[in-house]
């Protein structure tokens, strides 16, 4: 099976404090069952065999990583990340070397399914660019008043999409879409809009709603209910 895909490793930025959990313990740190949201997270990377690699980008001063069990897998390595997700991501990119494609999948997002990861890793076959998991925006979307906690207007939702991760690219175009973008001063919020800001337009590929990123406590609850219904 890994014979049909290029060389592929994954960046993991987990150098975030997390601090919408209202947690002293970095969100990539608490536990769902035995392991760690950030095991979690690897593990559902690791599971296809096509991802040789996991690069996880950590905090300086981080001190809880090699504590996990994970660590000791040979397929792991960690760097130091940065300030911002874009320098921790430029940082795994930069210990991947001449890789083909690389995935970035957050660190507390611990529920990807397989069939998504699986359907993804098929643009290494049908794009140039890559692409993105994203879900439809189902609900009524509201545009704020400026500075206010009231509504200016409905949004249109038609073409609306939650962006979620993996993010699949080929390397060497992330790499320098993100060096450039952060040389532009653009924003960037994610791996893709650094393409977007580079005139490059990353496919959708609709993925699992249950694929969700733990920011808030009540994500936590959630997000363990989703993996005991993806371990049956």
């Amino acid at each position: 099976m890994t014979n049909s895909f290029p060389d592929i490793v994954a960046v993991v930025p987990a150098a975030g404090i997390g601090s919408r959990m209202l947690s002293e313990c970095p969100k990539q740190y608490l536990t769902i069952g035995e392991l760690t949201i950030l095991e979690h997270s690897i593990a559902s990377l690791l599971a296809h065999p096509a991802v040789t690699r996991v690069i996880v980008a950590l905090s300086a001063d981080d001190v809880q990583f090699q504590q996990l069990a994970i660590a000791c897998d040979a397929r792991i390595t960690t760097v130091i990340g940065g300030g911002q997700r874009a320098d921790s991501v430029l940082a795994g990119l930069q210990a991947a070397g001449d890789s083909g494609w690389v995935l970035v999948h957050d660190a507390a997002r611990p529920c990807l399914h397989a069939d998504d990861l699986a359907r993804l890793l098929q643009l290494a076959h049908t794009s140039r660019v890559g692409g993105i998991l994203a879900t439809p925006v189902r609900d009524t979307m509201k545009r704020a008043e400026p500075g206010k906690s009231a509504i200016a207007h409905t949004v249109d939702r038609e073409g609306l999409w939650h962006a979620l991760t993996p993010q699949f690219f080929p390397l060497p175009l992330l790499r320098s879409c993100l060096l450039r973008a952060l040389d532009d001063g653009a924003t960037i919020t994610d791996e893709a809009s650094a393409l977007e800001h580079c005139g490059y337009h990353p496919e959708l590929v609709a993925g699992r709603s249950d694929n969700i990123k733990v920011t808030r406590p009540e994500d936590l609850a959630l997000a363990a209910f989703y993996l005991t219904q993806l371990q049956k």
